[in-house]
């Protein structure tokens, strides 16, 4: 894929995301791109495989927001961060000029997605990848309920720390807490890590804005059993 986005623009700069994603694992690879794309520069191109259904019927493609530009399968992938911009045009990949020569239907991401991405950070129009659309696949985004002394989430995503992500926003609850998850298993709310003992549980604000629950200087995920679809519960103290 890098090599395609080279040969197309050879001005491009490749930052890579992750290398973290679970095989076919579409909720992390939702989670990972919305909590990090803001991040990079105005006019961004963002280019997404996770791609289970790679050469079946599954739409492909191009969304330009305001600000970005994302390029993937149409699997619900991109849906998490494209709920957070405002977007002004959606648009199937359909034009078999850009797309590489040789096409397999295994490998869209370097066939499709990638050349793709590169004609578009080389200034391409996003009309030229193909034809309009109105609309594209949501994933399901689990909601927490807040009953006021307390606040129901679940485990949407764990990082290769072993640290696991909740739905709860951090900033939906006061400076102190305490977490509840699996079976009656519990933790406060800590400011950071280092304010826990090392190898000792706790809840945290995470950098992606959401509470995580983690082990100072440990796998709170493989130490706990924690996955992702477990409910925790953060109690308001």
């Amino acid at each position: 894929m890098k090599g395609v986005i080279l040969d197309r623009c050879p001005d491009s700069r490749i930052v890579d995301l992750s290398h973290h994603i679970p095989p076919g694992d579409l909720q992390a690879g939702a989670f990972a791109l919305a909590a990090s794309y803001k991040f990079f520069p105005k006019q961004t191109v963002h280019l997404v495989v996770v791609d289970p259904g790679v050469g079946s019927d599954r739409n492909s493609i191009a969304v330009k927001t305001q600000e970005f530009t994302f390029v993937g399968p149409d699997n619900g992938v991109l849906s998490w961060a494209l709920a957070l911009e405002s977007i002004e045009s959606i648009h199937r990949l359909e034009n078999l000029e850009l797309f590489r020569g040789e096409l397999s239907n295994t490998f869209h991401g370097r066939d499709v997605f990638a050349p793709i991405a590169a004609e578009l950070a080389g200034g391409k129009r996003i009309e030229e990848v193909g034809p309009e659309t109105s609309d594209y696949l949501r994933l399901h985004r689990p909601e927490p309920i807040d009953s006021g002394g307390s606040i129901q989430g679940e485990v949407v995503y764990i990082d290769r720390f072993g640290n696991a992500m909740t739905n709860i926003p951090g900033n939906s609850i006061g400076e102190t807490g305490r977490a509840t998850f699996g079976d009656g298993k519990e933790c406060d709310l800590r400011n950071c890590y280092a304010d826990s003992p090392h190898g000792v549980l706790l809840a945290v604000r995470g950098s992606t804005g959401f509470i995580e629950i983690a082990v100072n200087g440990g796998d709170a995920a493989t130490t706990h059993g924690l996955k992702v679809g477990d409910e925790v519960s953060l109690a308001r103290q």
